[in-house]
């Protein structure tokens, strides 16, 4: 056996360095851990394990990936779910609410958030006991480099774990899915320089703020033992209640009301129903008229933007439309409650709309 690199700074009670991360499908999580679970048997020399946990793999669900580093004398013989994280990667800030993200999280932890916040900010949002927390604004990386989420966290993970080579991860990276889509390798490379460059960070004592999270394995009603027979699912794949911002990757179909001809185009090429149209009068006959897009459904695939024949949908950046985007929001018109909880993170199945990304140059 070799010797690896760099010896590992911290393990648990069974000699394991433990990663975790937390996201939402589509952003590259499951990806990353296989990245990382290379990186450390292939190229840091250390005995390493990966895998992940997800549910329907459908863009938009909860996904969690675990890797599990230690030295090559020792086997690692535990497949587990990493309960207690040395380093932990939340890939989208609005994990933070319903998803017990921060699980396990204590003073020796380090974790790394995908946010334009500060770590002061984003410590009152988490709910964070202790710890190092590492800010870094992964999206509006991404957005400007030309890659995924992914790339930009693997690059600030490394930087705050403070013993992983940026090198070494990217010839990681360009011996992988560099050969794969080696269009996307400069952007691919950029996103990991920036992540490791752009971060902030600060340590968090014990100071008795937020109280310790415990691990818990999640628990459903029906199990195996106690599902009623014929295979009824009470988790539907697509629910009006799913709030799809969370699945957005910073660009958003803008509504301009004075330009759409209502030719339901929109309507026609959205998967999910955003696009409200009700009963009225155009150009002085009675036609359906487009009363604008509801953007809790909308998870930013932009194929209205691609079909709109007038430009009345164009594309935008989010961050730069977050004021004036809900003032043209309108509510879905067949919810039939007046008030309604949206979930955290929903569904979303539909594969992004790669033409128009490949416009924004």
């Amino acid at each position: 056996m070799g010797t690896p690199q760099t010896a590992l700074p911290i393990t648990n009670e069974y000699g394991f360095y433990e990663i975790r991360m937390e996201s939402i499908g589509g952003l590259g999580a499951n990806l990353s851990g296989k990245i990382m679970g290379e990186l450390g048997a292939l190229y840091l020399g250390y005995n390493s394990s990966n895998f992940a946990s997800y549910g329907s793999e459908k863009k938009g669900t909860p996904v969690k990936s675990f890797i599990r580093w230690c030295d090559p004398s020792q086997e690692i013989r535990f497949n587990s779910p990493v309960e207690k994280p040395h380093l932990l990667g939340l890939f989208h800030e609005r994990l933070a609410g319903k998803v017990p993200v921060m699980a396990g999280v204590d003073a020796n932890s380090i974790v790394v958030v995908n946010t334009e916040l500060g770590p002061d900010e984003m410590r009152d949002r988490l709910k964070m006991h202790a710890g190092t927390l590492v800010c870094v604004d992964a999206l509006n990386i991404s957005i400007e480099a030309k890659t995924r989420v992914n790339m930009v966290m693997l690059g600030a993970m490394a930087k705050a774990s403070g013993f992983i080579p940026l090198e070494t991860l990217k010839q990681v990276v360009i011996d992988t899915i560099g050969e794969r889509y080696p269009r996307a390798l400069a952007g691919n490379l950029e996103g990991l320089e920036r992540g490791y460059a752009e971060t902030q960070s600060k340590a968090f004592e014990d100071d008795g703020k937020y109280p310790y999270q415990e691990y818990t394995e999640v628990k459903r009603e029906w199990g195996y033992d106690n599902a009623p027979i014929g295979g009824a699912n009470p988790h539907f794949g697509s629910m009006i209640n799913n709030d799809m911002t969370a699945t957005r990757e910073g660009f958003i179909p803008v509504f301009k009301k004075e330009a759409c001809i209502n030719c339901g185009m929109c309507d026609t090429a959205c998967p999910d129903m955003v696009y409200q149209f009700v009963k009225g009068e155009y150009r002085g006959k009675p036609s359906m008229v487009n009363l604008g897009p509801d953007y809790h459904h909308c998870k930013g695939c932009l194929r209205c933007v691609e079909v709109c024949p007038t430009d009345a949908l164009t594309v935008g950046l989010e961050r730069e439309h977050e004021d004036t985007m809900w003032d043209v929001h309108v509510r879905n018109q067949d919810l039939i409650v007046d008030k309604m909880e949206f979930e955290d993170a929903g569904v979303s199945g539909w594969v992004d709309s790669e033409s128009i990304y490949n416009k924004l140059d």
